[in-house]
């Protein structure tokens, strides 16, 4: 338990130090969109597109992951729906809840953390989850988020602003050609690829503190527009004051994404291995932490550009984050026993 509590505190660390930065005004906040940039469109492709170079191609197709990982991550958007809906949420909300409880942090947390932790084996079944939720579980939570739309073309362009999301996230091309260098075994110009290794080397750092800068903006922004509702509603202006998500109900999807997603992808692993379906324990060791890691905090921007409760899905990701600091260790520790 100790060794992995030293692998994982340098990784929360980085991130308690990027929300101690944005909290105290040392990172302005203007700097943090640049960060998220940096990360998404430089240095996390180049990470994905070495790991996908270096791993052969059958691991890069395994069919028996993206299954697994696929029906889990239907399972708990199904269940979050119905759990909200249940508590009278909106189906907009209940979807970029859903969304937020299936869409672990893989990019930006679990790539250099599962690698640091099980080693580079772990990155095959790591990129096709991350294909999965970019291409398939976002695509339908954004679906379902336009199910009570006003007009009859919400469901069409909700779709249509998926696909270009899709289309626009260099996350997926980048897992694409590192599939097609592997398959073609491509060898780069040593400049190219010391380029991409010192971008991809940088994906890690930085993405780690750029997730505690996007924590502490949100709750900074949170705070602002609660204060400013207050004021507006005491001088009679007629404002509304914004929408508080209840404790419970984050805490709800926190423990889904936290407890029930682990244990959901454990549990049908371990029956598709007893019906036969070749999934070794590398594959099944990762893909279950990659589902115990926190929130994918892009997953609050996604929200406020659809009209969502942004204050709600930030709050469930800093809670699955601080949460995941003791979470995360123990599933380690768990499957690392059963290995």
């Amino acid at each position: 338990m100790l060794q992995i509590l030293f692998v994982t505190i340098p990784f929360f660390a980085l991130i308690a130090a990027g929300y101690a930065a944005a909290r105290t005004g040392a990172l302005p906040l203007a700097a943090i969109p640049g960060l998220n940039a940096f990360v998404l469109y430089f240095a996390l492709p180049c990470m994905l597109f070495r790991f996908g170079a270096a791993a052969p191609i059958a691991q890069l197709l395994d069919a028996g992951v993206a299954l697994v990982w696929g029906a889990s991550a239907l399972i708990v958007v199904a269940a979050t729906v119905v759990l909200a809906r249940r508590q009278r949420i909106g189906w907009n909300d209940a979807a970029f809840g859903a969304l937020v409880a299936a869409f672990p942090n893989t990019g930006f947390m679990g790539v250099p953390l599962l690698i640091a932790i099980l080693g580079t084996q772990a990155a095959s079944p790591m990129i096709i989850t991350i294909a999965f939720d970019l291409v398939v579980t976002s695509s339908l939570c954004i679906a379902l988020s336009r199910l009570a739309g006003a007009d009859e073309h919400g469901a069409a362009k909700a779709a249509r602003q998926a696909l270009r999301g899709i289309v626009q996230n260099p996350m997926p091309w980048a897992i694409v050609l590192g599939g097609l260098a592997s398959a073609t075994r491509l060898a780069l110009p040593a400049p190219v690829e010391r380029t991409i290794a010192m971008l991809a080397d940088a994906a890690s750092p930085v993405a780690l503190f750029a997730i505690g800068a996007v924590l502490a903006r949100s709750a900074l922004l949170a705070r602002e527009h609660r204060a400013s509702a207050l004021v507006a509603a005491a001088m009679g202006s007629g404002s509304q004051p914004l929408r508080q998500a209840r404790l419970a109900d984050v805490l709800s999807v926190a423990a889904i994404k936290l407890l029930l997603h682990p244990l959901l992808v454990y549990g049908l692993a371990r029956g598709a291995i007893a019906l036969g379906l070749p999934l070794g324990q590398p594959a099944l060791a990762a893909i279950v932490l990659v589902a115990a890691l926190p929130s994918a905090s892009n997953v609050a921007m996604l929200a406020e550009r659809f009209g969502a409760d942004n204050g709600r899905i930030a709050r469930i990701i800093l809670w699955t984050t601080v949460a995941a600091f003791f979470s995360f260790p123990l599933a380690a520790r768990w499957m690392a026993s059963r290995g």
